[in-house]
């Protein structure tokens, strides 16, 4: 029985992020191997963290910097450890490295936060995103994670071409997962277009591209309003801070829902979904569950990027905000635009998202490194390069002499 660690960022909330729902795909992929299988983290527990017990997962609390890991990770000797997020491998993978280095490491990404941060500030600068706001300082750490680490799992389909053509990322490296949905339990039949009502968002408010989104709904929503005068605008999420509570207005119909139960009934509820997303990276967790709700949606390019290819999107796609109001009211008042799209997103979820697929793939993935991990690492000098550190070693050298010295001079 293989074993297998994961080095969670946070603890698994798949009913506030779309980051918690993939963690809880992985790690049930994992089981379904027959395999052992830890959670361990350095993060506090929260409210709404998943009971990982119930899916036969034992969990472990790790320090940040501390040699207690080195016991642990020696203690439990795993066959693979996945990263959650390049701040994950930064801290522990030259530990797991020391003490189990025949483990396969696994990188996810979730998303590209280099690219996000990136769009982020253009953003607010008023401009378009430079190749100088992309090559930061976080893109030169999340990049080196990536080379370090034996397997980097990209769950958006754009982020997989911008690290091979921007980064020089070998593609062997890399593998495409997108989220993963059990198509056989998505409903064949949701409620129609006639038994629906209101729009809908839905996304951790802590999570800047979501609180965006929410302002500008907030911008948007008056014009909307005065075309349909009877809608209201229901916004789902976890943690809504006192900003967002603030903008709640029930006279206007623009009501601060805050945390949802259950993130599918109160999509299907809602006749369409907005999403006017400004920035971002990865792909879109609200989007892929109005998909499976088959409720459509109005998105913008980053919204939907990565998400689809040569696939009608279930809704609207606007290139630009402006556009967004007129996109809003057809969805919502017109029956046969409204009821194509709802078919759209079932073709749409059958041909990118099939769990049976990316989790064979994964599978598949792993099996073939381990069986040509030598040759793997040895064909990936700039991941070796990246784990020497012989330029931070004389660094510090460096400075530990010119202390002492500075020590004995007094």
């Amino acid at each position: 029985m293989k074993k297998v660690l994961v080095i969670g960022y946070v603890w698994p909330e798949p009913n506030s992020s779309a980051a918690g729902s993939h963690m809880m795909s992985l790690l049930r992929t994992f089981r379904s191997q027959g395999w052992q299988v830890e959670f361990a983290t350095p993060a506090q527990p929260t409210d709404h963290m998943f009971d990982l017990s119930q899916e036969h997962i034992s969990t472990q609390e790790i320090r940040l910097n501390c040699d207690s890991f080195d016991v642990y990770v020696s203690d439990y000797q795993p066959d693979i450890v996945l990263f959650d997020r390049f701040m994950m491998e930064e801290q522990f993978a030259r530990r797991v490295e020391k003490m189990c280095p025949n483990a396969i490491r696994i990188l996810d990404t979730e998303d590209l936060q280099c690219l996000r941060h990136a769009r982020h500030k253009a953003v607010n600068a008023g401009r378009k995103m430079t190749d100088a706001d992309l090559f930061s300082d976080i893109a030169k750490r999340e990049i080196a994670a990536i080379f370090r680490s034996d397997i980097t799992l990209i769950i958006s389909s754009y982020e997989m071409q911008l690290l091979q053509d921007k980064f020089n990322l070998p593609p062997q490296l890399l593998l495409h997962l997108p989220f993963m949905v059990d198509i056989t339990n998505c409903s064949n039949q949701t409620l129609a277009f006639s038994q629906r009502q209101h729009f809908m968002t839905i996304g951790n408010f802590r999570h800047a591209p979501n609180w965006d989104a929410v302002v500008q709904l907030r911008r948007l929503w008056p014009q909307i309003r005065k075309r349909l005068p009877d809608a209201e605008l229901h916004i789902y999420g976890s943690y809504p801070p006192s900003k967002a509570t603030a903008l709640h207005e029930p006279k206007t119909g623009f009501l601060i829902k805050g945390w949802a139960d259950d993130a599918l009934t109160v999509m299907e509820q809602a006749r369409v979904c907005l999403a006017p997303l400004r920035f971002g990276a990865g792909i879109k967790g609200k989007l892929l569950d109005a998909m499976i709700m088959q409720t459509p949606s109005v998105t913008t390019l980053i919204g939907s990027e990565g998400m689809h290819q040569t696939e009608p999107w279930p809704g609207i796609v606007v290139s630009e905000l402006g556009e967004f109001v007129e996109a809003a009211v057809q969805l919502y008042s017109n029956e046969q635009i409204w009821t194509h799209a709802q078919h759209d997103a079932t073709q749409l979820l059958q041909s990118r998202y099939d769990r049976n697929v990316h989790a064979m793939a994964l599978i598949s993935k792993i099996e073939q490194i381990e069986q040509t991990l030598e040759q793997h690492r040895l064909a990936n000098f700039t991941g070796s390069m990246l784990r020497h550190h012989s330029m931070h070693s004389t660094k510090y050298m460096s400075q530990w002499i010119a202390a002492k010295n500075s020590i004995n001079s007094v």
